[in-house]
């Protein structure tokens, strides 16, 4: 049977991108194929973040051994059904400096926790799977080299030797338009590379369910600014461009410093728009797992042997500790914020009636890419006037906010099935409580 959706999921990790790509890889092999998972630099350097993917599927390699050692549903069917590509894309945002938010998830992505528990780290041959092959002459000495590579600890992926924002093109080109997802739980430097080299190849994609930006409240690395956005804002202004009828409307001045080359603007007649789907941190910081939660659902499992349950304590426990640090008083109820997490619950769940997106919505949602102190800022139009019948720059509307078909046109969600129910609904299927 066909799964109902097919993704590739872009991502940091970062600890709550682990908890999004288990949620994903735990859905049932009829609700989703996770198609491939690439590393974008964000939350740690690319190579860290690759490294976290690889642990991934080390650890359920173990988890499904023994679950079906001990008489329990394997689960799982993201890595036992099907077998998702990796691959390694961008390590540094298209012209800022690179920010890495390691003060935060700690140098590894993972609270430091490849240190503290090394027994849950992949051996290190894994790194030799993503060396592309070498020349002929060479083949001989690099299959010596690679004999070492224990092939059944690394059997659940496919690694990829070619950058990931043409993966991305690959599968969205060798696939029928409208079929596959994109969800994007890092900074979108990936997204924004793939659609500048082919944008039309891009646009075959269903959607792309973006974690990012701020509009009602505010940021977490600057007043204004959410980490992924502000990470690689012109990466974000190009993408969100493409929901626009008229995409350079909406397109990033051009720095007169900046690292890299310059990306070229989009065609100024596209086949037809992105719809973009973002999960703001207006929504995603009300959805939590709570200590308390967490140590309920996860002991009695690791004490009986889980893998996965004792890899998950091993990173959500320091950060919980860290989440009570920053929140003096709330030691017994802190609280993971499940920001990427709510990305992948919505493309589990978006025919429940009890998803709503802001009133505005599809609304004009900018990026700031040029502010002093506003860099990665997510702006939005608030003041109560009508659009124009006509377009471009007037005297009257500076920034042609109000223009006929000038603008971007994203889907900004507000309202889930559940803000308490989201934590426990995750935590069940990550850990097998529900298969």
């Amino acid at each position: 049977m066909a799964p109902r959706r097919r993704v590739i999921i872009d991502t940091d990790p970062g600890n709550d991108d682990v908890i999004a790509m288990l949620l994903a890889l735990a859905a049932p092999a009829s609700e989703l194929e996770v198609m491939m998972i690439s590393a974008v630099a964000g939350n740690v350097d690319v190579r860290a973040c690759l490294r976290n993917i690889v642990a991934i599927f080390h650890i359920l390699e173990k988890e499904v051994k023994w679950r079906k050692a001990n008489g329990l549903p394997s689960g799982y069917e993201g890595v036992t059904a099907y077998k998702p590509i990796v691959a390694i894309g961008a390590n540094e945002p298209l012209h800022d400096k690179t920010e890495n938010a390691d003060y935060f998830h700690g140098m590894d992505g993972m609270g430091g926790s490849t240190e503290t528990h090394p027994e849950f780290n992949p051996d290190e041959s894994w790194k030799k799977l993503f060396e592309k092959p070498p020349p002929d002459d060479e083949l001989t000495k690099t299959a010596k080299q690679t004999s070492d590579v224990d092939k059944d600890q690394f059997n659940n992926f496919i690694p990829s030797h070619e950058p990931a924002h043409r993966e991305i093109l690959r599968l969205l080109r060798e696939n029928e338009p409208d079929t596959i997802s994109i969800v994007s739980i890092g900074p979108l430097t990936n997204l924004a590379l793939a659609a500048a080299e082919d944008p039309e190849t891009f646009l075959r994609c269903r959607e792309v369910i973006s974690m990012g930006g701020v509009i009602e409240g505010i940021g977490n690395v600057t007043p204004n600014a959410e980490f992924n956005v502000w990470a690689d804002p012109h990466a974000a202004a190009r993408v969100y461009a493409l929901t626009s009828q008229k995409p350079a409307s909406t397109m990033p001045l051009t720095k007169e410093n900046f690292a890299g080359a310059e990306l070229p603007p989009y065609p100024p007649n596209l086949s037809k728009q992105l719809r973009l789907v973002l999960m703001a941190l207006d929504i995603t910081e009300h959805h939590v797992i709570t200590r308390s939660l967490f140590l309920r659902k996860s002991e009695e499992i690791a004490q009986r042997g889980s893998p996965l349950a004792q890899w998950m304590r091993a990173f959500m426990i320091p950060m919980l500790d860290k989440m009570a640090s920053l929140h003096h008083g709330h030691d017994e109820d802190a609280a993971f914020q499940l920001h990427d997490p709510l990305c992948i619950y919505y493309l589990l769940t978006e025919t429940d009636s009890l998803w709503a997106a802001s009133a505005g919505s599809p609304e004009d949602i900018r990026v700031e890419t040029q502010g002093q102190w506003t860099r990665g800022m997510t702006v939005s139009d608030k003041r109560p006037r009508r659009r124009r019948n006509s377009d471009g720059e007037a005297p009257h509307d500076r920034g042609n906010w109000l223009g006929r078909v000038s603008g971007n046109r994203i889907i900004r969600m507000l309202e889930s099935p559940g803000k308490e129910e989201a934590g426990t609904w995750m935590l069940d299927r990550i850990l097998g409580y529900v298969q």
